[in-house]
């Protein structure tokens, strides 16, 4: 199973009514960031008192120093669906990083990296500039240049890094909608408006458990007086770092949190929206785990729809487990 949607939609607290509804099932992280240790409330991490017993999986297991890549990610993580599934157990993948729950479920091989050809890439990026970068992508890929856009450095160049290393489109590299093994795969949605408060919610109440305090101790130690440059990108952390520089006002700061993470959310949505396997459901829905409960009752014992519901539509009624009844509440994921 995989639970998909944006930030803030509350993956988590659903994967964890799911799995005590069930009994057997274990979680795997699919959020890029909270494999980092001390990363935790600007990623909202499932901390280890608030698992309540259900065994989770890719969380704390990277130094906010080290390189994060999704071929890492899914090298790692593969075995332990394969393992759990061993063990006659559920695992249930939670996550908003696309590509990352992408990279787990589907049929996809990822392209290794060439540090000459990164490095000679970065170098021409701060010479020559983006747009003559961006320029011969859409020469030599422009299905991959129209998706990627024109302000995405890292993207850019590495597209440009595969096409030098394959000889083949970047495109080529990208997954397809097949399955590694059968996966029931469930979307939160929110409208716009009810998502974007509850964001504002959410880095508000980050403020206040203290995500300042925890940028400025992940930067302090002398092992690592800064964040790796993956670290260092997350939304949440990446705004801070000036402020502990003394270069923004930490008010400001928090508002580009909430600003950024809500065009985050615009992306993310557009990507599982793009996906006809996932089954969307109401976020705000009172009976949200029996509605998903049924979904992954019906997945085991059918085939999948035809017509799986889109990105945006009303859920459908779905029959409930009967015994089954929780509500989902708490902290987003």
């Amino acid at each position: 199973m995989a639970i998909v949607g944006s930030t803030g939609t509350g993956k988590s607290e659903l994967a964890l009514g799911i799995a005590h509804a069930l009994g057997d099932c274990e979680i795997i992280n699919a959020d890029a960031f909270a494999q980092y240790i001390g990363m935790d409330i600007g990623t909202a991490k499932v901390m280890p008192t608030e698992r309540q017993n259900i065994p989770h999986h890719m969380i704390d297991i990277l130094d906010p120093m080290e390189v994060s890549s999704i071929a890492q990610y899914q090298e790692a993580a593969r075995p332990i669906i394969s393992d759990i599934l061993a063990r006659g157990r559920r695992p249930v993948v939670v996550g908003g990083s696309g590509l990352y729950v992408r990279a787990l479920l589907d049929e996809m091989e990822l392209p290794g990296s060439d540090p000459e050809i990164r490095a000679a890439l970065e170098q021409r990026y701060q010479m020559e500039g983006l747009t003559q970068l961006f320029q011969e992508l859409q020469q030599s890929d422009p299905t991959a240049a129209a998706r990627i856009g024109p302000q995405n450095a890292r993207r850019i160049i590495r597209a440009l890094e595969v096409i030098t290393l394959t000889g083949k489109p970047y495109t080529a590299t990208l997954p397809q909608q097949e399955y590694v093994s059968p996966t029931i795969q469930i979307g939160i949605d929110y409208g716009r408006d009810s998502l974007d408060n509850r964001i504002d919610q959410r880095v508000e109440l980050m403020r206040e458990r203290g995500l300042l305090t925890e940028v400025a101790h992940l930067t302090s130690g002398e092992k690592s007086p800064s964040l790796g440059p993956t670290a260092a990108r997350a939304i949440g952390y990446a705004e801070l770092l000036p402020v502990l520089a003394g270069a923004v006002e930490e008010a400001d700061a928090f508002a580009q949190i909430a600003t950024h993470t809500k065009q985050l959310t615009r992306k993310q949505m557009t990507w599982f929206g793009r996906d006809p396997r996932v089954t969307w459901l109401d976020g705000a829905a009172p009976n949200l785990l029996d509605q998903a409960l049924a979904v992954v009752a019906q997945g085991y014992q059918a085939p999948a729809e035809d017509n799986p519901p889109q990105l945006g539509d009303t859920p459908r009624q779905r029959t409930p487990l009967g015994s089954v009844s929780a509500s989902v509440s708490g902290m987003y994921s």
